[in-house]
């Protein structure tokens, strides 16, 4: 495990939440300028733009991506040389005559992506292992992370009325606190992002009481993260019959929400529950109106959608295929994100005045929930992933309660300690049970060719739903 996080663990609670503050403070540097409130004005102007006047921004944005991706960036423009010496004299400008971009392809040589007058040292550095365990490394400039997150201030708070002067609670991917740590705090408190970082490895029966105290106690106004995550403390919430436990909004990311989530997170909290979608690589973003419709972000980049081996024209099902518009300076050309959605054409648009493109649902992020011994219930384990390691991609199996295999497909200097660390990485979240790694050439996909990076083997009798009162609706 990295160095900085063991000496953080071993940090007693007040010098942990003052080390995530220090952290909060770096990233608002990163994240929140002069300029913030203009931008996040201008998306909100943005979304009562005509379908015209959407096609004609992204035309000429694409154009600008186009060119800029074909003569500044080292990747991009050995390929175009290597085709115009071949004889293939196809415009750069026509988006139909790029290849297909693959996540491998990233992962093999990350810097060839960047653009050749920008200084990797001097922008933000995302590490990232996505939805597939397949580790990528990402540059974004300020202006890039600061697009980004007006986007994210509009689109994601405000539309739910909330914004980034709201105090609230997360619950992510970060070891905040070591899993091994039986007594609370569970979290920290970090002052720069008026955020409360709340573990999402430690969420059993016993903890969570505990949890929904140290909301009220911090004054939360809304929560975000995980889905599954936020199911578990509702349904706690239920149980226990606490009233008292109202929120702004609950906004969910990183995973699908089912029905029966969204009614029993909505009863808990007596609040609206909002689907997001977005990653880090920044190619394609959507958020839940007040209406209850997925929106698509038009700034964020351009959809196309793949079926059958081919991109098809139009196509309104399949794998999306997306070309990054806001990341100019690592800019990923029709990259195959790995997710399957539908796209929707309604020529009245939505209810709630937006013009933007309306997404009716999105596949590929269904991973297991796998439950511990000591009965927390974990959901993405894509974190395990995000340290740097000698692998391709990876699919963590629970063969029972007290053993994990991980199935690994191994790149060049792939030895025993990155196999060490991989099962560093998940008995830090899951405790100290077996995990056994386990090389081979090609992850398995389901039927229908997806990846699932998190599956379970035990028996489904018992659903998490289950746990949760019913509705007395």
């Amino acid at each position: 495990m990295d160095l900085a996080i063991q000496i953080y663990h071993r940090m007693p609670h007040q010098l942990r939440s003052i080390a995530a503050t220090l952290r909060g403070a770096y990233l608002h540097s990163w994240r929140y300028g002069v300029e913030t409130e203009r931008l996040v004005a201008e998306a909100i102007e943005r979304e009562q733009w005509s379908r015209e006047r959407w096609k004609l921004w992204q035309a000429e944005r694409l154009a600008f991506v186009l060119h800029r991706a074909a003569t500044r960036v080292p990747y991009y423009r050995d390929q175009w040389t290597a085709r115009r010496l071949r004889g293939d004299i196809r415009s750069f400008e026509q988006l139909e005559n790029w290849p297909l971009l693959e996540k491998e392809s990233i992962r093999k040589n990350p810097h060839a992506f960047v653009a050749d007058d920008c200084q990797t040292r001097r922008m933000f550095h995302e590490y990232t292992s996505g939805t597939t365990g397949k580790p990528l490394d990402l540059w974004w400039s300020r202006q890039t992370v600061r697009a980004w997150y007006a986007l994210f201030e509009a689109r994601w708070r405000r539309w739910y009325g909330v914004t980034m002067f709201d105090r609230w609670a997360i619950l992510g991917g970060q070891l905040v606190v070591p899993t091994s740590q039986s007594r609370p705090p569970f979290w920290v408190w970090n002052i720069a992002l008026k955020q409360l970082y709340m573990s999402s490895y430690h969420l059993s029966r016993g903890n969570i009481p505990l949890y929904l105290d140290a909301l009220k106690r911090h004054r939360i106004v809304y929560l975000f993260g995980y889905t599954s995550a936020l199911y578990e403390l509702a349904c706690e919430a239920l149980r226990l019959g606490r009233t008292d436990m109202k929120m702004t909004v609950a906004i969910a990311n990183a995973e699908p929400v089912f029905p029966y989530q969204r009614e029993t997170i909505s009863r808990a909290f007596q609040c609206p529950v909002r689907a997001t979608y977005g990653m880090a690589e920044i190619v394609a973003a959507a958020g839940e109106c007040n209406v209850g419709a997925l929106h698509v972000w038009p700034e964020v980049g351009l959809l196309e959608m793949f079926e059958d081996g081919n991109v098809t024209p139009g196509a309104l099902q399949g794998e999306i295929v997306s070309t990054g518009l806001i990341n100019a300076d690592m800019p990923l050309i029709r990259y195959r994100v790995g997710d399957m959605a539908t796209l929707r054409t309604d020529s009245i648009g939505c209810s709630c005045g937006r013009t933007m493109p309306l997404m009716d649902e999105i596949e590929g992020r269904n991973d297991d929930i796998l439950l511990t011994v000591d009965g927390r219930r974990i959901g993405r384990l894509d974190p395990v992933f995000k340290v740097r390691l000698p692998i391709r991609e990876a699919q963590i199996i629970q063969e029972s309660l007290s053993k994990i295999r991980v199935l690994v497909v191994p790149d060049d200097g792939f030895s025993n300690s990155a196999a060490n660390e991989i099962i560093e990485q998940i008995q830090a979240r899951l405790g100290k049970i077996e995990v056994v790694t386990e090389p081979v050439e090609k992850i398995p996909r389901t039927a229908n060719g997806k990846f699932q990076a998190v599956r379970s083997k035990l028996s489904r009798q018992a659903l998490p739903g289950q746990l949760c009162p019913p509705s007395k609706k």
